[in-house]
């Protein structure tokens, strides 16, 4: 999406009427907004409480955040209909989609200085010998959890679409670390000897994320591959939500930069330009990704 649809996109939402926040949500009763595990649960909780909180305030009825174990926990929690709002990848979110046979819906992503995406990549150690992929052969490797993008889906996809390679015949050992923050620890205790994760740009990513809260040094560690630009990472709600529900929701979070930046600085660091509208057909390379890997799964 080019910088000025993203604008006149946003803009539009921005000038449409206001919903009348005690009431938008009012008839859907509670709701539960989680987010797919990046980081642990105590850094979870202390960046995005401000924004259920904020939800809480925008969309007139009560936003509980919560902490989810894994991938799956928040897309079984799309389909049993006790999770309403949640951040995926793009590639959970296409198994959400799949999962609960198309009854969830993206509605916005992050909008990273007119560019809504992002990249998977393979950090190694700085000072280790190891510079390309091919040179990784052997070597012990970390993935990031079943239905993360940047940390499977993507990787399992480039490497076998461009490079011929399926990880657990290429390395040695391939382990699910279970989120992006401990992939970068297990590199940094010698359990793996790469691992991939997600990365917009040299100012934004996990491990500037880790930095900032210092867990790990940016410079210590190295990139030695990155895939093609990747789908933002999408909002969601289920469908069964209230058409005033969905569309407050959606402007709240388009807003949030500028009703609440301490909310914003919160979620994504104060990073990028906000929350821009996405639809369902942005994510349609993202569907046609984990049917390929779940394809090749089926051949190994």
């Amino acid at each position: 999406m080019k910088t000025t649809m993203i604008a006149a996109a946003v803009a539009a939402l921005v000038a449409a009427p206001a919903l009348a926040a005690s009431d938008a949500c009012k008839a859907d009763g509670e709701l539960t907004f989680a987010v797919v595990p990046a980081e642990n649960a105590s850094g979870s909780l202390e960046r995005f409480t401000p924004t259920a909180d904020y939800l809480t305030s925008q969309i007139g009825t009560k936003v509980t955040l919560r902490i989810a174990s894994d991938y799956a926990a928040v897309i079984e929690g799309h389909k049993a209909g006790n999770i309403h709002i949640g951040w995926h990848g793009p590639g959970s979110f296409a198994r959400a989609y799949q999962v609960t046979e198309g009854q969830v819906t993206p509605f916005a992503a992050l909008n990273n200085n007119g560019v809504i995406g992002y990249y998977s990549v393979i950090y190694v150690k700085a000072d280790s010998p190891y510079q390309t992929l091919a040179d990784l052969k052997g070597k012990k490797f970390g993935l990031v959890d079943p239905n993360s993008t940047s940390g499977n889906f993507a990787l399992r996809f480039f490497m076998d679409r461009d490079e011929k390679i399926i990880p657990e015949q290429f390395f040695s050992d391939v382990v699910f670390t279970g989120s992006h923050e401990n992939a970068i620890i297990a590199i940094q205790q010698g359990t793996v000897d790469a691992a991939g994760n997600w990365w917009d740009n040299e100012n934004s990513s996990n491990l500037r994320q880790m930095e900032t809260k210092g867990m790990a040094k940016y410079d210590d560690f190295r990139i030695v591959w990155k895939s093609p630009l990747l789908a933002g990472a999408p909002l969601v709600y289920v469908n069964s939500l209230s058409e005033p529900c969905k569309a407050a929701i959606q402007e709240a979070f388009v807003n949030m930069k500028t009703v609440s930046p301490e909310t914003y600085a919160k979620f994504n660091d104060g990073k990028g330009e906000g929350f821009a509208p996405v639809k369902l057909d942005d994510y349609r390379d993202s569907m046609a990704m984990i049917a390929y890997v779940d394809d090749l799964r089926k051949k190994q």
